[in-house]
């Protein structure tokens, strides 16, 4: 298996359903009262794509994709359009969006993440995609343009010279979602009359 660093289809994916999914175990106990745990640490994406297909160029671009990566077997880029940037999907990607590390004059290798917070509460996010392009960068809020590279295939940010000890490392940028196919079969609906239809195109995050 590998991972094809493409993209599936933006006009597609517009229209795509899904969003995060976790892994909760609950036991109810006699007295009613519940016991609950997090099987997993991290939330892993799903989405159906299916419903973004509009045109017959739609559905012969998709089974196009499907085949190319063998159906299940590689991964490749998916844009989900409500969650794609290191800011709000209505805002503009700034250097200061997320904290990604502190220097201590020695590190010159950190990861970009994106922090989800509610309340007291957050989750931090892995970013492994971002786009190509896209990446800023701040040291103790002032933007850097250069000295510092980015693997695009992987989310790590690299400095020429390490950071300062104590220095706020932020970023902002826009990402993509690593998935593959959740199906080896496409099973599409014939209509000569008008364009044909595939019922269920369903993705999975993938987790390393």
């Amino acid at each position: 298996m590998a991972f094809h660093e493409v993209r599936f289809p933006d006009n597609i994916s517009r229209g795509a359903r899904g969003g995060p999914e976790r892994r909760t175990q609950i036991v109810e106990l006699a007295s009613g009262d519940e016991e609950r745990n997090a099987s997993w640490a991290n939330s892993r994406r799903r989405y159906d794509v299916a419903y973004g297909i509009r045109r017959a160029d739609d559905l012969a671009a998709v089974v196009a994709f499907f085949e190319a990566r063998n159906g299940r077997l590689h991964g490749f880029r998916f844009k989900d359009w409500g969650d794609h940037k290191s800011c709000l999907p209505s805002g503009t990607p700034s250097h200061t969006d997320q904290a990604i590390g502190t220097g201590d004059g020695a590190t010159t290798v950190f990861h970009l993440v994106k922090r989800y917070t509610s309340g007291a509460q957050s989750w931090t996010r892995a970013i492994a995609k971002p786009v190509a392009g896209s990446v800023r960068i701040a040291l103790g809020g002032v933007e850097q343009p250069s000295g510092w590279s980015v693997d695009t295939a992987t989310g790590v940010v690299i400095f020429g010279t390490a950071p300062g000890g104590g220095v706020a490392i932020t970023a902002g940028f826009e990402f993509d979602v690593p998935v593959r196919f959740d199906t080896d079969v496409l099973d599409v609906t014939l209509d000569l009359e008008r364009l044909g239809s595939i019922t269920s195109i369903p993705l999975l995050e993938l987790r390393r």
